[in-house]
């Protein structure tokens, strides 16, 4: 279909705002799917961006609210919690046998308004999580580890992760933006990455970007309906079935650098540790992680 008759709302689009995207991202199908969840979004794919959720968020800032999926090919200003980099690169070294790409990459910006925001990052880990593998564990507060079933007890690699950012609007409400990054291929190695990493090839080999957008999308804009209504506690038992640290030793990176063991999150989804002064509640906030030591 010729780029002019692809409705507005529907659209793929490159780095400079024209033309087709080289991949065949399903946004028509998508959108069908997804547009009675949330009325007047919108699915777009570019080519090339900084991020994804800068997009979005700036869009907010001038005072558009509008609801909308959006996913690039290529990030070249990714951003992770505490200001670390996202990589999304088009292509690794072992992501040549499928579509190119090594990561999808996209984010989700829409108004939310739910009684308490607290939890927010578990919730969609979870979504995320129920809709690829019994593999994939959550790392409190937003990372998505890949675990060797076959080897209880061994540390997880991290397969992708999540970050929250949200902006005022014009008329007072909240607009919610949820990037999304996940390795397709593992990683090539950086000096920059200091954690062991996963790719979701290593569980399904030919697997695609844009099938697997199709795949993440729907589950994770349902979530988002359920927890604006019920907040956390509608995740908790669900997050506590893929939580990766619960039971395991932790070390925090707060001003004590406590150690202890983590023992599953609260009501509201902060971290519980047992440490030899009692126990400590982590919120996730920028200034706080936890690491297995």
């Amino acid at each position: 279909m010729p780029d002019a008759a692809v409705p507005p709302l529907r659209r793929a689009v490159d780095a400079q705002g024209t033309g087709i995207a080289p991949l065949r991202w399903p946004l028509e199908a998508l959108w069908a799917q997804l547009e009675p969840l949330r009325p007047g979004l919108s699915v777009e794919a570019l080519v090339e961006t900084d991020s994804t959720s800068t997009r979005l968020l700036e869009r907010a800032r001038s005072g558009d609210g509008a609801p909308c999926l959006l996913v690039a090919e290529r990030q070249t200003a990714g951003r992770g919690r505490l200001g670390r980099t996202w990589f999304s690169d088009t292509t690794t070294a072992s992501s040549s046998t499928a579509d190119g790409l090594g990561s999808l990459t996209f984010s989700l910006g829409l108004t939310l308004a739910p009684a308490d925001w607290s939890g927010l990052s578990l919730a969609v880990g979870v979504a995320l999580a129920e809709a690829l593998h019994p593999g994939v564990r959550l790392k409190w507060p937003n990372d998505l580890w890949l675990i060797d079933e076959a080897a209880p007890g061994a540390p997880g690699r991290k397969l992708g992760g999540v970050l929250i950012e949200t902006a005022a609007l014009p008329d007072g409400g909240r607009y919610a933006v949820i990037g999304v990054g996940l390795n397709l291929a593992r990683p090539d190695a950086r000096p920059e990455i200091t954690q062991a990493t996963a790719g979701w090839r290593e569980i399904e080999p030919l697997a695609r970007a844009p099938e697997m957008l199709a795949r993440l999308a729907p589950p994770l804009l349902i979530a988002l309906g359920v927890f604006e209504q019920r907040g956390f506690e509608a995740f908790a038992t669900r997050f506590a079935a893929r939580d990766a640290l619960a039971g395991r030793p932790v070390q925090t990176t707060s001003t004590d650098a406590e150690r202890g063991v983590a023992e599953g999150v609260d009501a509201r989804g902060a971290l519980r540790v047992r440490t030899e002064r009692g126990e400590e509640r982590l919120i996730g906030s920028g200034e706080v992680s936890v690491r297995p030591c």
